[in-house]
């Protein structure tokens, strides 16, 4: 993961105890820190220190600091007082760095040691008191109140102990002559020197003193210096002289007899060096380390031969030489790093050490310039290898960085590691095409799933960052889903057509293809794809002109005179292919004489070849091909009849013959054949419907025939106006039966007075009315109209009884016996009131009905008003108007009931009226509110 670089966070400082035992609790760094387990356990926290030796490991999943090994505080500092040792806690995501410091405080587990556990010490009798003998110290390796605090010497007859505290705080112990020595009386004193600490419990240790008194010597040795100082260098060679310590005696005797040796002398001291006993030169005995020890104090004495002694001290420091490099310690590495780190993401963290002093421990820290890092120091001996640039996987993917420290020795030392550091992908390119757009060429009537080109996008990305896929882009093509047309792999980027493709209809298309690789978020780039289809011979010519339809036949008509390269007619086709296959070509296959007509290649254009003479034939059949110039090529043949002739009644002679020689088409024939069984089918049973309802028709009027002699027959005459409106007279009857469903209306066709009524039509209203619609409808020519069709003066409309009576005029009138009086309006109204009343159930619509030869635009609404023969009164269709005529007229029928039955009763029996056409008269209240009723069913 990368690392920003961070300072140090903070620092915790602890104190324990020394020997602990391995796992005993050191502190709780998580809290002391103020984190929380979790951020230990994820950001993988760790102790790094800087020596060999890890004194304290972390326990992540309880967030403690615990002892990884022994710690003796003698062995890690020595003889120094204060003693501690730091390292550093390291999390990670997000980088961290936290200083720990642990006190080691020193216990009493070390007891006062002498050097020797005997010390021979020599005493002349003639020493006087107040001589000093320096002895040996004893070496308590505990430091403050648990190191050596006080001597004790027993017995001290002769003897006393005095302490000497140097200016470095050293101490040294010299034994005091109290009393004269007599070699007679004792020659050898036995003495006990006890050195005791200050801890609790308290420690001691003890060496036995033994005094030899010796004859008289009356002076001891004399060095030449109290202290001695000198330096070597560090890693010196064995043997080599440091110093040389002298010391005079002014005995004469004894100054050629004195020895040197080190007085109280540690381990270390005697490794290190050696003294000559004779000559007092001090040489390397062993390997001088700086970095170990920095400075040796080596007390020296001599002795002469009477035993009397003198003591000095030698320090020796020790020069520092350039015999370590620098020591690198990687603390916090990441192999990888995601290519779209920023600058300063720290990579590594780095700690140098180096082991020797001043110039020579100055360390620098450097990398290649070249590459896109950079060295940062953050702390003392701490560096952090970061980012100096945007990294670019495709341009590099694996860096090796060497990281060289130097120190500023002389000569210089260094020292290297290598980190090999991968740069880990992200998705920061998209898939790329060669080019914007591609072109594709697909031959029409391709087969279904036919691979017709194929698309590559290439990603500079790695893995499943770089892995393309292909898709369609969504889109139509003629109204319907591009993928119905076109279909793509994606995983090749291979395209197919779904379906075979047809020239004629789609020339080319484009459409899109999208690349999307697999990073997260994806990246994709889209290219156009231009499908271009290539046109295939799969088309024949087609013939535009002559053209030949179902049982027609033409002919091109050529006069006599037409001369060389007169025109007949030109052959017209179109082929639906483009290109080379739409290239026609026009030829005459066959003819009747084909030395006279000729046909254009290019062209087809028909020409006569030569001049038409009269011994050429009238009719020519000729067979043209059109064929067009693919491979292989397809054709059309097309008959042109040609006819010779001057003028068209020559033509239509040739043209019977010709309709013979034509030829049909089977499947033509086989549709008609099939329509006319069909059409011959419904006629069947249009004609068979049409014979049950006249049928049924005929039965219901022979039912209206046998009731119709029991309803009474009341004719009269419309008036005949004044102004020539009505030019005609009609005739009414209405008809009812017992049974009102069965009732039916009847009337007269119109008819003047000079016209017989033809018996012979015995039809009800309603047919003869559809009788004479089909007459109108067949267009029939009407009869010309008699000259004599006008009206007198005495057949004109006028009051009741004012003219003639049709049988005065001479006309035969149907009906049985004598013709009455024409009735009075009272009579005619209350005739029509009861014969209406009888036929409740009829629906019969009364009228006008005029011969054709009247137009319609001049015939009055008879439905509006109804006129009474020989009267001024008019019934109107309002219901109110009626009423008020029933009103006035009241009186009158009451007045004239029994003259009307008597006028009734004395008319003879009601024979069969010959039907004749009447116009329908107006309806009554009663009628009109029937066929009301009717009308709503």
């Amino acid at each position: 993961m990368p690392m920003l670089p961070l300072p140090v966070e903070g620092q915790v400082r602890y104190s324990i105890p020394e020997e602990m035992a391995v796992g005993s609790f050191v502190g709780n760094i998580a809290k002391d820190l103020g984190l929380e387990v979790q951020r230990l356990i994820f950001g993988k926290a760790r102790v790094f220190a800087a020596g060999d030796s890890e004194y304290v490991r972390l326990d992540r999943e309880k967030g403690q600091l615990l002892v990884k090994q022994r710690i003796d505080r003698e062995q890690l500092c020595g003889d120094t007082a204060a003693c501690s040792f730091s390292f550093d806690v390291i999390l990670d995501s997000p980088m961290e760095l936290f200083r720990v410091t642990v006190e080691i405080v020193d216990i009493n587990d070390n007891s006062p040691v002498f050097p020797k556990r005997e010390i021979q010490l020599e005493v002349s009798e003639m020493a006087v008191p107040g001589a000093r003998f320096s002895l040996e110290n004893a070496l308590d390796q505990d430091v403050g109140e648990n190191s050596l605090q006080k001597y004790t010497l027993q017995p001290m007859n002769n003897f006393r102990l005095q302490i000497q505290n140097g200016n470095d705080g050293s101490q040294s112990v010299e034994m005091i002559l109290t009393n004269s020595l007599d070699r007679e009386k004792t020659s050898n004193h036995h003495l006990t020197l006890t050195a005791i600490d200050g801890g609790k419990p308290q420690r001691s240790g003890t060496a036995k003193i033994n005094v030899i008194v010796l004859d008289a010597n009356d002076n001891a040795p004399i060095f030449s210096q109290t202290k001695y100082k000198t330096s070597v260098l560090e890693n010196a060679e064995i043997g080599s002289l440091v110093t040389t310590v002298t010391a005079t005696d002014l005995d004469e005797q004894a100054s050629g007899h004195i020895e040197y040796y080190f007085e109280h002398a540690t381990a270390n001291v005697n490794r290190m060096f050696t003294i000559n006993s004779r000559t007092g030169e001090v040489r390397v005995a062993g390997e001088i380390d700086y970095e170990r020890n920095k400075q040796f104090r080596v007390k020296v004495k001599s002795k002469d031969n009477g035993g009397l002694t003198d003591s000095s001290e030698i320090i020796i420091d020790v020069i520092d030489k350039n015999d370590n490099a620098p020591k690198i310690t990687i603390m916090s590495f990441s192999n990888t790093l995601p290519e779209d780190s920023a600058p300063g993401t720290v990579v590594a963290m780095i700690n140098v050490q180096d082991l020797d002093f001043g110039d020579n421990a100055k360390v620098t820290c450097y990398i290649d310039k070249s590459l896109p890092f950079k060295i940062e120091s953050t702390l003392a001996n701490y560096y952090n290898l970061v980012t100096e640039t945007v990294l670019d996987r495709e341009d590099i993917a694996d860096y090796n960085i060497t990281i060289t420290a130097v120190d500023g020795g002389s000569p210089s030392l260094s020292s290297s590691e290598t980190l090999s550091l991968k740069i880990s992908d992200v998705n920061d390119h998209a898939p790329t095409f060669q080019h914007e757009t591609f072109d594709a060429y697909l031959t029409e009537n391709n087969s279904p799933s036919l691979s017709f080109y194929s698309v590559r996008a290439t990603d500079a990305d790695w893995g499943q960052n770089a892995r393309v896929s292909y898709y369609l882009q969504e889109g139509s093509l003629n109204g319907a889903p591009l993928s119905s047309h076109v279909s793509i792999n994606s995983d090749s980027g291979v395209l197919y057509a779904a379906k075979p493709f047809d020239f004629e209809q789609i020339k080319s298309f484009r459409f899109l293809v999208k690349a999307q690789d697999g990073g997260s978020p994806p990246l994709s780039s889209n290219v156009t794809i231009n499908v271009f289809i290539r046109d295939e011979n799969d088309n024949a010519p087609q013939i535009l002109y002559p053209v030949h339809t179902g049982g027609s036949v033409l002919a091109e008509m050529v006069p006599r005179s037409a001369d060389a390269g007169y025109l007949v007619t030109k052959v017209v086709a179109v082929d639906m292919d483009s290109g080379q296959n739409a290239w026609l070509s026009y030829r005459l296959l066959k003819s009747t004489d084909r030395a006279l007509f000729g046909v254009g290649l290019q062209n087809g254009e028909m020409r006569t070849a030569r001049q038409v003479n009269d011994k050429d034939a009238v009719k020519h059949k000729l067979a043209v091909v059109v064929e067009d110039n693919g491979q292989p090529p397809r054709s059309a043949t097309v008959n042109v009849n040609v006819v010779v002739a001057d003028s068209f009644p020559e033509v239509l002679s040739e043209f019977t013959e010709l309709a013979h020689e034509m030829s049909y088409d089977h499947n033509l024939t086989f549709y008609l054949v099939l329509a006319l069984a069909v059409v011959s089918i419904l006629f069947i049973c249009s004609v068979m419907a049409i014979i049950s309802v006249k049928i049924y028709r005929w039965r219901q009027s022979r039912l209206f025939y046998k009731s119709a002699a029991n309803l009474p027959v009341i004719p009269y005459y419309p008036p005949v106006y004044p102004d020539g409106t009505l030019q005609y007279v009609s005739n009414y009857e209405v008809c009812g039966t017992t049974d009102s469903r069965m009732s039916d209306a009847k009337f007269a066709r119109p008819y003047s007075q000079g016209t017989l009524v033809s018996v012979s039509r015995m039809g009800t209203m309603q047919r003869e009315a559809r009788e004479q619609e089909d007459t109108d409808f067949t267009g029939e020519q009407q009869k010309p109209q008699p000259n004599d069709w006008r009206f007198t003066m005495n057949q004109r409309p006028g009051p009741s009884g004012a003219g003639p009576r049709p049988e005065e005029a001479g006309v035969m009138v149907a009906g049985t016996g004598p013709w009455p009086n024409p009735p009075t309006e009272a009579e005619q109204l209350q005739a029509l009131i009861a014969a209406a009343n009888e036929v409740s159930e009829a629906t019969a619509t009364l009228g006008p009905r005029y011969n054709a030869q009247f137009p319609m635009q001049h015939v009055p609404d008879y439905r509006q008003n109804v006129y009474i023969p020989g009267s001024t009164a008019t019934l109107t269709a309002n219901p109110q108007q009626q009423q008020a005529i029933m009103q006035q007229q009241q009186q009158q029928q009451q007045q004239q009931q029994q003259q009307q039955q008597q006028q009734l009763q004395a008319l003879p029996a009601a024979q069969a009226m010959p039907q004749v056409d009447a116009p329908k008269a107006a309806q009554t209240p009663a009628s009109k509110k029937k066929s009301t009723k009717k009308d709503k069913k």
